[in-house]
């Protein structure tokens, strides 16, 4: 029979998605067969999934930890910040509106039967689904219509451990505070509780937990050490790849803008994970450096708007300065788009309809449309043949003589564009930096010596670094007693 245990913080960003990859590895090294499930995710990174969907893309991680294909079902509901006040709102893997967030929120409780569905289908055949909520479920003035955290727990009839965050101080006050705002009938789902991000010796906060547990009289689960090799996976916020050990950094700069709605930034993590690189993320106020080797320009789930944002922040006048220096660009999905001489939305698809002037660094222009493409996308580099595995996730045509010295090449079809001397390119195919050796010939053009790094195989021994360490830490055969059989779907109708 099938068992659920979810995990919930005790705030945003207290290190959930790791902790559940690391869970489903372990227990899938003790032989069980394990899934990853998030009911509502907020995401611009996303995944193109094997069914032909799209999904946030820390549980795509969760779902390689697992051993599995990333499934729409894995994450029902998938929001994408469009504004400071909207956002593309995905079910099932499919866009199904754009809405405000007053709007979303009487809209939610509609789509907890569909979350459901897709719980209950995932579950079908396996021995243990672990469930990853979003933000808090102390955020008590979301509980009504709530599908994220405590109304799916309590729908879906499944236990909850709660993870506190050390690091950011008052973790004592997390938990408590947590329980003493809870209703009674979400305090008592929450089993068990267990603290993460600990620096230096656990041993000194053997009295913090007895506290925790006396105040709340829930089960300690353990305590989890600072995991430092946490940057070498996929990373889950654009600022996580400013984290990565100085020590670590390379002589090789790459520079990125900041976008305010970047998208997708999961295409720099095999650059991230390359000792001899170091990736800049350059946020609003500073210049891109003159010293830069590459700028890469990233996607965006709002291509007109972060265009315009680039140009208020002087970052077109310092990526004109790099090309004049004889710098190299690479433009990916919305990226690209920018690096032509115009993009037009006639349909005001991503806002009032209208259109924008691109920085003219490509000989192409772009008309946005409402039809999105998802796939995922083999490849090969126009000039090299050699093999790329990517996927492709926009909105917009790309036209133009630019695209007629395309970067690859998609069967028959042309995909991409490149200015004559190669200097400056751009693609709608994300991670085409996964690749090791379309990767490790790419930084041969700028002296890097080859072979680069093997990303598949730093992912895979990374998560078995992680799962050696929630064994080591937490009490998996407790937090396995905990987890309950799913039970048949309860009738949600009126």
């Amino acid at each position: 029979m099938t068992r659920a245990i979810m995990i919930q913080g005790a705030g945003s960003n207290v290190g959930k998605s790791m902790v559940v990859a690391g869970l489903l590895r372990a227990f899938r090294q003790q032989g069980l067969s394990v899934a990853p499930f998030k009911p509502q995710n907020m995401s611009n990174n996303a995944a193109v999934t094997a069914d032909g969907g799209e999904i946030g893309r820390a549980q795509a991680l969760q779902a390689r930890a697992a051993g599995l294909d990333p499934l729409t079902d894995m994450n029902p509901v998938l929001l994408k910040p469009e504004s400071d006040t909207g956002a593309q709102v995905i079910v099932q893997g499919r866009r199904e509106a754009t809405l405000r967030a007053r709007d979303y929120g009487r809209l939610k409780a509609s789509l907890l039967p569909r979350v459901l569905d897709s719980f209950h289908r995932l579950a079908g055949g396996r021995d243990l689904i672990v469930v990853e909520g979003a933000g808090s479920p102390a955020e008590v003035n979301l509980r009504l219509g709530d599908i994220a955290n405590m109304g799916f727990a309590a729908a879906a009839r499944v236990p909850v451990i709660l993870l506190g965050d050390i690091d950011r101080g008052g973790v004592i006050a997390q938990i408590v505070g947590t329980h003493a705002v809870l209703p009674a009938a979400d305090r008592a789902l929450i089993r068990g509780f267990a603290i993460n991000k600990f620096r230096g010796d656990p041993t000194l906060f053997a009295e913090g937990m007895e506290i925790i547990a006396a105040r709340t009289g829930w089960q300690p689960l353990g305590i989890l050490p600072w995991f430092a090799e946490a940057w070498r996976l996929p990373a889950e916020d654009i600022m996580d790849l400013a984290r990565k050990p100085p020590a670590a950094g390379g002589r090789f700069r790459i520079a990125v803008p900041r976008l305010n709605r970047i998208a997708n930034f999961d295409d720099l993590d095999p650059l991230h994970a390359d000792p001899g690189i170091t990736v800049d993320i350059v946020s609003p106020g500073r210049a891109l450096p003159g010293d830069a080797d590459l700028i890469i320009i990233p996607g965006s789930k709002a291509t007109i708007a972060d265009l315009a944002h680039l140009r208020a922040q002087g970052w077109d006048i310092d990526i004109r300065a790099h090309v004049r220096r004889g710098g190299h660009v690479v433009g990916l999905c919305g990226g690209y788009q920018m690096l032509g001489v115009r993009i037009e939305d006639p349909e005001g698809v991503e806002g009032p309809p209208g259109g924008i002037d691109g920085l003219g660094l490509l000989d192409v222009a772009t008309v946005m449309t409402r039809e999105k493409r998802l796939s995922l996308t083999a490849a090969t580099d126009a000039v090299t043949g050699l093999p790329v595995q990517g996927y492709e996730i926009h909105i917009g045509r790309t036209h133009g003589p630019g695209c007629s010295r395309p970067w690859f090449r998609v069967g028959d079809r042309a995909e991409g564009a490149q200015s004559a001397d190669g200097r400056i390119r751009g693609t709608y195919i994300h991670g085409v930096f996964g690749s090791d050796a379309f990767r490790s010939a790419f930084l041969s053009g700028f002296g890097l010596a080859t072979p680069r790094v093997d990303y598949d195989y730093t992912v895979e021994t990374t998560l078995d670094s992680l799962a050696r360490h929630v064994t080591a830490h937490l009490d998996l055969d407790t937090l396995l007693n905990l987890a309950m059989p799913v039970l048949p779907p309860q009738d949600t109708s009126p």
